[in-house]
């Protein structure tokens, strides 16, 4: 069976650096910190008091007021992001076969808010079992995509990825797959995380996961510094339109940028942490080149995990050097989880969209907060610190890993005809 092209026509983001896809732009090649205290509850009795929030949204410039009150900020996030992709993607909904039209989508945890408020509403009462009827529809992570779906009468392929925080790059990759085997011409894909809030943040400051420096949040994330202490918490949601080339072309879409292909992992090693010599990550992005059909040389930029934790960041420069060999001093690296924080099931959505966003413009965006050289990690390798840097980009690989072992590494690649 001859295999599909794959190509990306739309693009739409909801983020800590803003609120759209220009301006998430803007805030990564300007090294802009979404860091700041946290807005959205009282978190001054907690270990980490800040994050990456989305700055300026209210609902109700999306949604109607009875409508906001049943759909999660996750589920809200990730509407918002799409209809900017199908907006951007000039797609005529009256145009294509929408049986052949789908939506995956990708959240770690989901509602998660609606879970927390529900359990204090009812621990506040009497001991009635008195919950909102639109508790289950409301947290679930399968909600998204079925809210997107009906939005735009999306009658294809329609579901959710939980894997942690490679969620909404095994999304992406599924819309792939399905495309380019012949299920579907055009899929909605993506992620969105909403989890600023107490449950979130006491629940990682429980595993020590987040960084404590509550005197200097917009330094907080420092991947591959020597004083890294833990990621910063950020929020929203990533979006793009995965269509099959001929399609696209029939219609006369804009394309950005073509899926090469895409790499999954399991650890097996740990709940939380990282295989150690970065078994996982060498196996995940090997997946990725050879189902891509490419060889380490034709990669220039490498958008990696990077959250800003001491083992990490030592584990996923160990598998690049790894995998690529002599090639990896060539490349450009960089972690935007600098700027953004970690949107968790969102995060590779996001860092997916840098990566097209570098290919189309030439930039690669900075790792930003760096200070101090660590002296375990392989510093002749170029993370590209604190300044973005000018570079034709050919192909641009993103990794994303999850608590659990889940390990998913995509490659997209300029467009040529």
């Amino acid at each position: 069976m001859e295999l599909k092209r794959v190509v990306i026509t739309g693009l739409g983001a909801l983020t800590p650096l803003g609120n759209d896809v220009s301006s998430y732009w803007e805030g990564l090649k300007n090294g802009v910190s979404g860091a700041a205290s946290i807005t959205r509850f009282d978190a001054s009795k907690f270990k980490t008091q800040f994050a990456c929030e989305i700055k300026g949204y209210n609902q109700d410039d999306h949604f109607d007021r009875k409508e906001g009150r049943r759909i999660d900020r996750y589920a809200q996030y990730a509407i918002v992001a799409a209809t900017e992709a199908v907006k951007h993607s000039g797609i005529n909904l009256e145009k294509i076969n929408l049986d052949r039209a789908g939506v995956i989508w990708g959240s770690g945890i989901g509602g998660l808010e609606t879970f927390q408020q529900e359990v204090i509403d009812f621990a506040k009462g009497d001991g009635t079992p008195r919950f909102n009827p639109f508790f289950i529809p409301k947290m679930i992570a399968d909600i998204a995509p079925g809210h997107i779906s009906i939005k735009f009468g999306f009658r294809g392929p329609n579901f959710a990825t939980v894997s942690a925080c490679a969620s909404s790059t095994h999304a992406i990759i599924d819309a792939f797959n399905y495309i380019r085997l012949g299920k579907a011409d055009i899929i909605i894909s993506g992620g969105s995380e909403a989890a600023v809030n107490a449950a979130g943040v006491g629940g990682f400051n429980a595993l020590q996961a987040l960084s404590t420096r509550n005197d200097d949040p917009k330094s907080a994330s420092r991947p591959f510094d020597k004083d890294r202490d833990g990621f910063v918490l950020g929020e929203g949601a990533g979006a793009m339109i995965v269509e099959e080339y001929e399609h696209a072309i029939a219609r006369g879409a804009t394309i950005y940028a073509e899926v090469a292909g895409g790499g999954l992992s399991a650890d097996a090693y740990h709940i939380t942490a990282p295989h150690p010599e970065g078994l996982g990550a060498n196996n995940v992005m090997r997946c990725a080149l050879e189902d891509a059909h490419m060889k380490p040389s034709d990669i220039d930029y490498i958008n990696v995990h990077g959250t800003s934790t001491p083992l990490g960041d030592k584990s996923e420069t160990t598998a690049i050097v790894r995998v690529f060999g002599d090639h990896a001093y060539k490349l450009n690296i960089s972690s935007t989880k600098s700027m953004t924080g970690h949107l968790l099931g969102a995060a590779g959505a996001i860092e997916g969209l840098a990566c097209i966003l570098a290919i189309n413009h030439g930039i690669i965006p900075p790792t930003i907060n760096h200070f101090t050289d660590d002296p375990d990690l392989d510093n002749n390798l170029n993370l590209t610190f604190n300044t973005a840097v000018n570079r034709k980009i050919k192909a641009a690989l993103t990794n994303t890993f999850g608590f659990g072992g889940h390990n998913a590494s995509i490659i997209f690649k300029a467009f040529e005809a």
